[in-house]
């Protein structure tokens, strides 16, 4: 089998590269980044192979996507491909829409003129948000779209496309929506590995408003075990979510980070809030639950696993 996987050169797209390297040694997998600042190829392999191939380009580029399709005929594209920082889609939106919405739909085009199965990889924050004084809430696979940035709203829109060609054009397609990812590779523009640096140099570690917004953790290696039960147990036209089960505050986070790696909490400072900024998100994955997904890495694990990492790269 031939996998085009595209914004491989990203965080979570090196991790399920290394995964199915791994997991699938006899597939061939196709890389295809356009090397924004927040990629690392030198993460990945650096030669071509008969079972890895890394391709420079961008999947609004129509011609290039089609030239790879035709060149190495997949039957499976993962989408990591995208504009993911939300801050960034406040300053600058229209870079989003037109990789996360526009990107997403020649992907479509050429899995339609090539045949070949698409997965959607998104966010929970398509949902929006949960209040923070109701904890028995939680958002399923049913429920509204209510994206609350460009970002989230860039992303919903991708999905939308992605069930509208299944319909449409008979596409096999599936979405994922998962969880505030954490682990290796990611960069340091996101809250964690941003603390794990500013700690380490005993800087002010700054956190949005009174940092009791909510988030469910996941560590990158179960994202990508539910990414790849998905794709092979995975019913075609179908949504599924994907967490950690690990729901913590910005604060604990960052007060986890601090007694890890013996500083003082007192470095922690609140900012203004971030425009529409989402109080609590959280997920019911009952449904990949009945692929055999169960999520193996403890937050409390995961988070020191992650600070070795970063610490070992830093000094």
């Amino acid at each position: 089998m031939t996998i085009l996987i595209t914004g491989g050169a990203g965080f979570i797209g090196i991790n399920f590269i290394y995964y199915m390297m791994k997991n699938h040694p006899d597939y061939r997998i196709i890389c295809l980044d356009k090397l924004t600042y927040a990629s690392n190829r030198n993460a990945l392999p650096s030669d071509d192979t008969s079972f890895f191939r890394f391709v420079k380009g961008d999947i609004c580029d129509r011609a290039l996507v089609q030239t790879v399709f035709e060149q190495e005929k997949p039957s499976v594209i993962v989408n990591f491909a995208g504009e993911s920082h939300v801050d960034r889609s406040i300053s600058e939106p229209s870079v989003f829409y037109l990789t996360n919405v526009l990107g997403t739909t020649v992907l479509l085009d050429a899995c339609v003129k090539y045949g070949a199965h698409f997965h959607q990889v998104s966010t929970d924050e398509v949902y929006g948000d949960l209040p923070l004084d109701k904890p028995e809430l939680f958002f399923t696979e049913s429920s509204p779209l209510r994206p609350s940035s460009p970002y989230s709203a860039s992303k919903a829109s991708a999905d939308l496309i992605t069930l509208a060609y299944h319909r449409t054009y008979g596409l096999p397609v599936t979405i994922s929506r998962s969880s505030n990812n954490y682990g290796f590779y990611q960069h340091v523009e996101k809250l964690i590995p941003k603390i794990i640096s500013l700690a380490l140099a005993d800087e002010p570690l700054p956190v949005y408003g009174r940092g009791e917004n909510v988030r469910d953790w996941l560590f990158v290696d179960d994202h990508c075990t539910g990414i790849d039960l998905i794709l092979h147990k995975g019913r075609v036209g179908e949504i599924y979510n994907i967490c950690g089960g690990f729901e913590r505050s910005n604060t604990d986070v960052v007060a986890t980070i601090c007694r890890l790696l013996g500083k003082s909490t007192d470095l922690i400072t609140f900012a203004p809030d971030r425009k529409g900024h989402d109080l609590r998100y959280t997920m019911d994955m009952s449904k990949i639950n009945e692929l055999g997904f169960t999520p193996k890495t403890k937050f409390d694990d995961g988070i020191k696993k992650t600070i070795e990492w970063y610490t070992k790269r830093t000094l």
